[in-house]
């Protein structure tokens, strides 16, 4: 026997009740399930709801209308399923979701015939998906199904039926599809746009009585195109199906230790299981994903690489015309001269300048310089500054000294013992630490953060800097995050207080790889009694983009736009706590803002603002690094999707179970081993 059955319930989130919504005088499950009984495969249609009250309605209307329905476990819809078809002893089940009222018999059973001609445990028609969202058909044997409840243990797979059996090498899986590509129509009802669109189609066909499939919608989309304008912007969900890029993370997490070579772009920190993870494009603020999906990016902006917005023309043009002068060579190139004289220019304290082509990088060089400059080994630090052996020695012995330091918990393995006690750490903001640890220790560099999440207290960096210059020690500035986001510059020219060295990386080139550490020239000479030396530090792309980054930079005053932008967000984000009485921590510079909700489950709702601004088509999490290309609009169309969700935040703080509204797990907080 092959069973479908229906998964439907009253509870949703975004459009209440939408099952019992009515068009032309019917409900949109009974739409569905007068459209599904037209199958000519299926022997039996049953409904699988929950036992919660709210549902008491559509048992009643589903069971007026001549249909069985079961009544299960509300969490675990995977063993709903399960219970519902083991009353049946079904031989196949056919799985429908009930926010897909123009269902098409056709299709089903179509996807029905694959799977018996191809002696599979499971097909869909979603896998990647070639028909329009609101036709998805899943098909798979009761076995297999029995097989997922007893073993699934993840609560995304009892939440979603069929991932364990997608996913398990257990199983024979496949994948139908279409003749053409119509996976960009959205025709299921998540939202009141979707459910517009419905209604406008339902409405069109009522007249004439006759039957309308697929063919048919499309025949209507084409003389009437306007009307499927209605939930356009709305990003296609596919429940737990995987997206290309999902699948590709999955791939790569079996070949590349960690999955990626940055931590901070690795999916499990956004969105596991969902997040997109890899690009085919970015322009402006907006990136495509594997599967041609659009999204605005208001989070990291490439971790903080492109103040000027991805694919700036002037900047691509730049480097194109080196591409086709010729990137390396046996000389060196010019280029560098020149953006070493403007790094100067703009910090007229420092003399000298070397190039790298990332900020861990640049950091090691500055502390090895500094080093050969003081003749001493020991640092003092503060704040987050690579991945580096002088750095992560700080945790040899003692696990917790880069705790208070962004990223806690990082293992020093691979670091050589001989290390320990070489890098010390002290607070930001806590003059008497730094000064202790210059007391008891031969300190002969301290390399901080300008600021980050705080603001330097009054005299905070002047008390720094005459310590250093009282006892001889090289003082750097890294600056590879803080750097041209509040200053055509350095952050620390705002304060007013020069240190020795300087660090610049991530927005210097604008997407391209280039750091720069600047510097005293009695320091910075340094260099050359011991050895620092890279073939790739002398390509000429870097160079050549940081030249024209800077220009247009000082053209558009990007350091104004960008600091006025961030105040903007940051007080809406205020507004939005205040409306729905939710506590909020903001910090940050204006141009690198974030923000945190300071209550038990947290990480899940940073995890449901990411989710749910994804099917918004917004890149979003808990941290903006704003860019010029966050126009106005834009950030009024972020904070208008980002304010049910502080609503619905409101709600599970008052007693609603934030978990029913996960589509998967929650995010890591921190350093993990991803793989």
């Amino acid at each position: 026997m092959i069973l479908a059955i229906v998964q439907a319930r009253m509870g949703s989130t975004r459009l209440p009740g939408k099952v019992l919504k009515e068009v032309c005088g019917k409900s949109l499950i009974e739409i569905l399930l007068k459209r599904l009984s037209r199958s000519k495969k299926i022997d039996k249609i049953i409904l699988a709801t929950s036992e919660k009250p709210e549902n008491d309605l559509l048992v009643k209307t589903v069971e007026k209308l001549g249909f069985e329905v079961f009544r299960g476990n509300d969490n675990d819809v995977l063993d709903r399923y399960y219970q519902a078809a083991k009353q049946q002893h079904p031989d196949i089940v056919v799985r429908i979701t009930g926010d897909c009222p123009l269902i098409d018999y056709q299709v089903t059973d179509q996807v029905i015939n694959y799977f018996l001609e191809n002696d599979l445990d499971y097909v869909c028609n979603g896998d990647p998906p070639t028909f329009p969202d609101g036709l998805d058909t899943e098909v798979f044997t009761f076995e297999s199904l029995e097989k997922a409840c007893k073993e699934a243990s993840q609560q995304y797979e009892r939440e979603h039926v069929t991932p364990f059996i997608r996913e398990s090498e257990l199983f024979r899986v496949g994948n139908f599809y279409g003749d053409e590509d119509f996976s960009g129509e959205r025709w299921t009802v998540d939202y009141p746009e979707d459910f517009q669109l419905i209604k406008a189609i339902i409405e069109n066909f009522n007249d004439s009585g006759e039957y309308f499939g697929l063919k048919d919608i499309l025949r209507y989309k084409k003389s009437h195109p306007h009307v499927f304008e209605i939930n356009k912007h709305i990003i296609r969900n596919d429940g737990a199906m995987k997206s290309n890029g999902v699948k590709l993370w999955n791939r790569a997490k079996q070949i590349i230790p960690g999955g990626n070579m940055l931590l901070s772009k690795r999916a499990e920190m956004f969105l596991p299981e969902k997040w997109p993870t890899y690009y085919s494009k970015a322009r402006g603020c907006t990136i495509w994903d594997l599967d041609g999906n659009e999204y605005i990016d208001i989070s990291t902006m490439g971790i903080g690489t492109n103040i000027l917005g991805y694919g700036h023309p002037e900047v691509d043009e730049a480097v194109r015309q080196v591409v086709n002068k010729g990137n390396m060579s046996t000389f060196n190139c010019p280029e560098e001269v020149y953006l070493a004289e403007k790094l100067v220019e703009l910090h007229p304290w420092a003399d000298m300048v070397r190039f790298a082509r990332a900020g861990g990088e640049a950091c090691s060089v500055a502390i090895r310089i500094a080093r050969a400059a003081s003749g001493k080994d020991k640092v003092a630090f503060c704040g987050y500054h690579g991945w580096h052996d002088w750095y992560l020695s700080a945790n040899l012995g003692d696990e917790t000294n880069l705790d208070g330091h962004l990223l806690p918990g990082l293992e020093p393995r691979g670091v050589p013992r001989n290390l320990k006690h070489t890098a010390l750490t002290f607070n930001y903001n806590d003059l008497n630490s730094l000064q202790q640890l210059v007391n008891e220790h031969d300190i002969g560099v301290i390399i901080m953060e300008v600021s980050r999440s705080l603001e330097p207290e009054n005299g905070f960096l002047e008390s720094v800097r005459k310590l250093a210059i009282e006892k001889n020690i090289v003082l750097i500035f890294d600056e590879c995050t803080s750097g041209f986001r509040e200053t055509f510059g350095g952050l620390h020219k705002k304060y007013g207080v020069n240190p020795d060295m300087a660090v610049f990386g991530k927005a210097l080139g604008n997407g391209y790889a280039i750091t720069a550490v600047i510097g005293k020239r009695e320091v910075m000479e340094a260099a050359q009694s011991t050895f620092i030396s890279s073939t790739f530090w002398t390509e000429r792309i870097g160079p050549t983009a940081g030249l024209k980054t800077l220009e247009v930079m000082e053209r558009e005053q990007s350091w104004q736009q960008i600091t006025e932008i961030g105040k903007n967000i940051k007080k809406n984000w205020t507004q939005l706590s205040k409306k729905y009485n939710l506590p909020l921590e903001v910090s940050g510079l204006p141009a690198l803002v974030c923000f945190s909700i300071p209550v038990e489950n947290w990480l899940k709702y940073k995890t449901l603002i990411t989710q749910e601004m994804l099917k918004d088509g917004f890149l979003a999490t808990n941290i903006v690094f704003v860019c010029c290309e966050h126009k106005p609009e834009l950030i009024d169309s972020y904070i208008d999707k980002l304010d049910p969700i502080f609503s619905l935040i409101e709600e599970c703080e008052n007693g609603k179970n934030i978990d029913e509204f996960l589509d998967g797990p929650v995010c890591h907080s921190g350093f993990k081993r991803l793989n």
